[in-house]
């Protein structure tokens, strides 16, 4: 591996999908070997407080790596070594034989996250691919049967996140609702990512600023009926369910096999809404995990899958601590 190359191609790495966009991980050169790690300031220490999607995020990160590098005939390898207390999740390392992947640098670069209508859910024959990639790590991929319940406990998920301050807070704070804001090209979640109008954003932010004076009256409720059911706009709610006994290492692997299973989506022109809202509630963690017959401390991810009827914009990325204008 010649890791001035590498260097080079880490912009596009960048690319992998985070926790409200914050692009937690770091990348530290080292003489023989590059320790990947993240930055505590971009933790969600509210809405996360487990740091499971925070080392999923790292996981989708360390897959996009080795991804990224085997496409540019780069050998290398990733070497688990997860210490929460140091911050890292472990070492990319130069290998004999590139990291053998059915995917592509152009695939990580046009993948996209999707919050709008699909004119259709996966088939029988994605769902068994994408379970597939997850059955080799130990885990599965499952659909949820009931669309009427998962419904409502999303609604019930959205009151609970909108009830929290702290939450409610970290996700102001992450939130980029006009191009105005400084931070617009560099990371959090666009006004166009969510597939807000302009009067929308105008209103969302409105909302959220008055939260502190609000919440007693209500607002937590009116904010949360005004996320509206994204299931209605089609698709197919998928749950990605780690191995019994997973720990924090195992759940940086399940990270990596998050990026394969969206990837494998997007290869077949598909494309993933993440509800992550719905095990963070530990009650709709719970109501969800009966519903699949799982331990709710199996329950890692949760999207709504189908094929998108237009196109989605590029999500911003920060690279080096520099917004990066999406293209």
């Amino acid at each position: 591996m010649r890791l001035a190359t590498f260097r080079e191609l880490e912009p596009l790495c960048w690319r992998a999908p985070s926790a409200h966009n914050t692009q937690p991980w770091r990348l530290d050169h080292r003489p023989e070997a590059i320790l990947v790690g993240w930055d505590r300031a971009y933790e969600l220490p509210a809405a996360d407080p487990s740091g499971r999607d925070l080392r999923l995020s790292l996981g989708a990160f360390v897959e996009t790596c080795l991804i990224v590098a085997a496409d540019a005939g780069l050998r290398m390898t990733f070497v688990g070594d997860h210490c929460r207390e140091d911050r890292r999740v472990g070492w990319l390392r130069a290998a004999p034989h590139r990291y053998d992947t059915p995917f592509s640098a152009a695939q990580v670069l046009t993948r996209r996250t999707h919050r709008g209508r699909f004119s259709a859910g996966p088939d029988a024959g994605v769902l068994a691919a994408v379970d597939a990639v997850a059955r080799v790590a130990g885990g599965t991929v499952r659909a949820v049967p009931d669309a009427t319940l998962l419904a409502r406990l999303l609604r019930d998920a959205d009151r609970w996140t909108y009830a929290d301050a702290a939450v409610v807070g970290e996700l102001r704070s992450w939130l980029r609702l006009t191009p105005a804001h400084p931070d617009y090209h560099a990371d959090g979640l666009t006004d166009r990512c969510l597939g807000l109008s302009g009067r929308e954003a105008t209103a969302l932010r409105a909302a959220l600023a008055a939260y502190p004076a609000l919440r007693r009256l209500g607002l937590p409720r009116l904010l949360a009926a005004a996320s509206g059911n994204p299931l209605a706009l089609g698709g197919a709610a998928l749950v990605l369910v780690g191995p019994p006994g997973i720990n924090d290492a195992s759940q940086v692997e399940f990270g990596r096999v998050l990026a394969r299973t969206w990837l494998t989506l997007h290869a077949a022109g598909l494309a993933a809404h993440p509800l992550s809202q719905l095990i963070d509630a530990p009650a709709t963690r719970a109501a969800l995990g009966s519903l699949l017959g799982v331990a709710p401390q199996r329950l890692l991810h949760v999207a709504r899958v189908g094929r998108p009827v237009g196109p989605a914009p590029p999500s911003a990325r920060r690279v080096d601590g520099l917004g990066q204008r999406p293209r």
